[in-house]
């Protein structure tokens, strides 16, 4: 009862008028990111978290999960009209959802796609609510020592679940560990890694290295590509979401098995990609049109978009309640708490009640809100695709240096990243994965200050 009279107080808390109206602008600006070739949900977040600096903590986190929100519906809207994946996970929505566009059903696809998300991310919403109270109050318990093990095992299972090759994962954390050690010594005070540049004293700003390998270094590779769009037109209108919604209660069980398999890789560090190929192959197998997949099935855009935003939605539980995060996004907003001054993990349920009960309730509205916006919008969001990338990626690169700048309002932020962008772009090209560095280069100098306290404290 306690937690539900917390969500009830949450709801105020996002139900007023300013945070309703950075709900709306979020999920505005994140189905632009995610129709954008070279953004992406944890590219928007990572380049614009550095504008929320001087808002409420409850407000700048209510715009960027909106962003996010906004992110996960624009990516089916590129995968469909243009068979172009708007994110990784997004791959899978391609294979039946473009032949149905090319059938003239873009507008059932488009409508099957938004649901399906929405059904994802509610069920992950749900998850939260439910139980990441229970796994906070659990933790609450928890010493150094157990702090490094729940760290350890972060670590442990992004190589063991990790889809990339196991090597590499190890290389891009062993680079992210590096790259959190640079700075001062939280426990001795000693300098590490600075090489006698002051700048460094202060170690590598998690938001700097952040919008360079995201933001700058997709750049990079969308301008390599030279991608050019040729997209199939949406005639999407009430009548076909109507009829397509009528539609849904056949596939309830495929729907429900996705958002399972979504939340289970959301919470454990499968991810998304995972989650939505996992959904459409199962979805393939179990149903009885599953020869016909690949050739225009709505059951095969359900399945992968419920899965992945289940996913996507869950990660944020552990990133709550543990203080771990569970995807690259989750990675970005755990730094965003950490610059506003609030610090992830079972604690947070405790000092910080507003907070999170004022975020779980926006995660209902901002579902809601983007469902209703991304089916009413979606020619507007589609016709963004025709504008010619060369006048879009210098405004995102300028975005992306105004984000850094302000970071510390330091030159040498924007030469940082400019090189990170440089990396994240070779790191891509030869197959080594990012969330793992950005895993280790957030939690890695806690981890750290966590072995080295237990050791302290036990005696050796």
């Amino acid at each position: 009862m306690d937690d539900l009279s917390s969500l009830l107080a949450g709801f105020e808390v996002a139900l007023s008028w300013h945070n309703v109206g950075f709900m709306i602008v979020g999920v505005l600006l994140g189905i632009v990111v995610g129709v954008l070739p070279g953004l992406g949900g944890p590219n928007g977040v990572a380049i614009l978290l550095p504008l929320t600096f001087g808002m409420d903590p409850t407000s700048a986190i209510i715009l960027l999960s909106s962003i996010y929100w906004g992110a996960l519906f624009g990516g089916a809207i590129t995968s469909i009209l243009f068979n172009i994946p708007g994110e990784a996970w997004s791959v899978a929505t391609t294979f039946d959802g473009y032949p149905m566009a090319q059938q003239g059903r873009a507008g059932e696809a488009l409508t099957a796609a938004f649901t399906a998300s929405f059904i994802g991310a509610l069920s992950g919403v749900l998850l939260i609510t439910f139980v990441a109270p229970l796994v906070a109050k659990f933790a609450l318990r928890f010493g150094p020592a157990e702090f490094f093990a729940v760290f350890l095992l972060t670590f442990c299972s992004f190589i063991g679940m990790g889809r990339e090759n196991r090597v590499k994962i190890l290389v891009s954390l062993c680079i992210g560990f590096l790259l959190a050690s640079a700075g001062m010594d939280t426990i001795s005070g000693d300098m590490r890694m600075t090489f006698d540049v002051a700048e460094l004293m202060r170690g590598f700003d998690f938001l700097v290295v952040v919008i360079g390998l995201f933001g700058v270094s997709e750049i990079l590779l969308t301008v390599e590509e030279g991608l050019a769009f040729k997209g199939k037109r949406s005639n999407i209108d009430l009548k076909v979401v109507l009829k397509t919604w009528g539609q849904l209660p056949r596939y309830w069980l495929t729907l429900v098995r996705s958002a399972v398999v979504g939340m289970w890789m959301g919470v454990t560090p499968g991810g998304a990609i995972a989650a939505s190929f996992m959904g459409y192959g199962l979805a393939k197998r179990f149903s009885r049109r599953g020869p016909k997949f690949g050739e225009g099935e709505v059951e095969g855009v359900l399945a992968p978009e419920t899965a992945a935003h289940a996913a996507g939605t869950s990660a944020l539980l552990p990133m709550l309640a543990l203080g771990i995060p569970g995807s690259a996004t989750a990675a970005v907003l755990l730094g965003g708490l950490m610059v506003w001054g609030l610090q992830p993990g079972p604690t947070l349920f405790v000092e910080q009640k507003d907070f999170v009960w004022g975020l779980i309730a926006s995660m209902y509205l901002g579902n809601i809100a983007g469902l209703v916006i991304v089916l009413a919008t979606v020619p507007l969001f589609a016709a963004i695709m025709r504008i010619p990338f060369a006048i879009v990626a210098p405004v995102i690169l300028i975005v992306c240096a105004i984000g850094a700048y302000t970071v510390g309002n330091s030159i040498f932020d924007i030469w940082l990243m400019l090189v990170f962008g440089v990396v994240g772009y070779v790191f891509k090209k030869l197959g080594f994965p990012l969330a793992p560095m950005v895993l280790a280069l957030v939690l890695g100098d806690r981890a750290e200050d966590a072995f080295r306290q237990a050791l302290l404290g036990s005696g050796g």
